[in-house]
């Protein structure tokens, strides 16, 4: 079957526990599957296309996994120009040190979650063009990542859920396949959980390296272990206002943790997260 990442409501969500798909709610895009060609060898007659070393590589889909990650490039550009209808830009991740490139403002949203809650190792955008055969005839995919995280290696597709397209189902159900053979997760990100955004878009602000010359750091982590109120934290601390920057930034890497169901205000509860000393 494939969904996007489907946890239970009742599971807990707190950041420093979670992975990313536990952010993201169920979207079933499962009908693509029927009309796909997969008789007895489709394996090697549907073809994925890289690039590599400057060049192109087109190989079996029965091969993908044997392709090494390192070195390969994007298969787009990523352009500007007057009225185009999409928004495209660069995303620095702190995981990786590097730009990413992105075609709208919701795989934006998502290198940020990835950048907070995947493991992150590497990325690729556009990572391949795979092409497939249906009961209709060839078409051809691009997914929009290629992620490589500390547990293993995910391909995914955004799109908004209101936006899915019987015809996107089909290319989903094909990546899907495709991912399955190379032993590769994959996920379609298509709807995330009430808050998630703006809650680790406000720890974002924080996610670079900070220095703590006021010391304050080791305040907030030991009275976070007596899971105190985040407004109660900043203010038992000698300064406030940088307690606050200093709570954001103990967030973002996992040395605090809050409950992702809900939006982070003053009186969201804080726990010691799993780097807490």
């Amino acid at each position: 079957m494939v969904i996007v990442w489907a946890a239970g409501v009742e599971r807990e969500l707190w950041s420093h526990r979670c992975s990313w798909e536990d952010l993201l709610l169920p979207t079933v895009v499962d009908s693509g599957r029927g009309d796909l060609d997969q008789r007895e060898g489709w394996t090697r007659r549907w073809t994925a296309t890289w690039r590599y070393a400057g060049g192109e590589v087109v190989s079996p889909v029965a091969n993908l996994a044997e392709i090494p990650i390192a070195g390969r490039g994007s298969m787009r550009w990523f352009s500007w120009r007057r009225a185009q209808r999409h928004r495209p830009g660069l995303e620095y991740l702190v995981s990786t040190g590097r730009m990413h490139g992105y075609e709208s403002l919701e795989e934006a949203r998502l290198l940020l979650v990835l950048d907070f809650a995947a493991d992150l190792v590497d990325v690729l955008s556009q990572p391949l063009k795979l092409r497939f055969r249906t009961t209709n005839g060839w078409r051809e995919h691009t997914p929009d990542f290629l992620v490589v995280t500390r547990t293993g290696v995910c391909l995914i597709d955004v799109r908004p859920v209101g936006l899915i397209k019987d015809e996107d189902r089909e290319s989903f159900a094909a990546a899907a396949e495709a991912a399955l053979v190379s032993g590769w997760n994959y996920v379609v990100a298509a709807e995330w959980r009430p808050h998630v955004l703006i809650t680790i878009g406000e720890l974002s602000a924080q996610r670079r390296p900070l220095s703590d010359p006021l010391d304050v750091q080791p305040g907030l982590l030991a009275q976070a272990a007596e899971r105190r109120p985040f407004g109660e934290l900043a203010a038992g601390s000698v300064c406030e206002p940088v307690a606050r920057a200093h709570l954001l930034h103990l967030l973002w890497n996992r040395r605090l943790g809050v409950d992702l169901r809900e939006r982070l205000e003053d009186c969201s509860p804080v726990v010691a997260g799993k780097q807490a000393a």
